[in-house]
């Protein structure tokens, strides 16, 4: 079983049907972790410091894409996105 990055979010038996139907997206939870993780570093260390730390925690990930997860900006989709029909 997977570890649950959201469950301050959704409880664990959602996260794992969506795991299991392949309804959620791994890169896309591993971005949400960035950013939370760039947010707490950002209580202590300066920007560029916070930055270095995360290229460190991740290291296949170049300087510049971090810095896209971190600072990319998010546009709520509208419901009929969601439809299949």
């Amino acid at each position: 079983m997977v570890k649950n990055p959201l469950k301050p979010h959704i409880p664990d038996s959602v996260f794992q049907f969506l795991i299991e139907h392949n309804l959620l997206r791994e890169k896309g939870v591993r971005d949400f972790k960035i950013r939370n993780r760039f947010r707490e570093l950002k209580r202590t260390y300066s920007t560029q410091e916070a930055l270095e730390i995360l290229q460190e925690e991740y290291p296949y990930l170049q300087y510049e894409t971090i810095r896209k997860i971190i600072y990319q900006k998010s546009e709520p989709r509208s419901p009929e996105y969601f439809y299949l029909f």
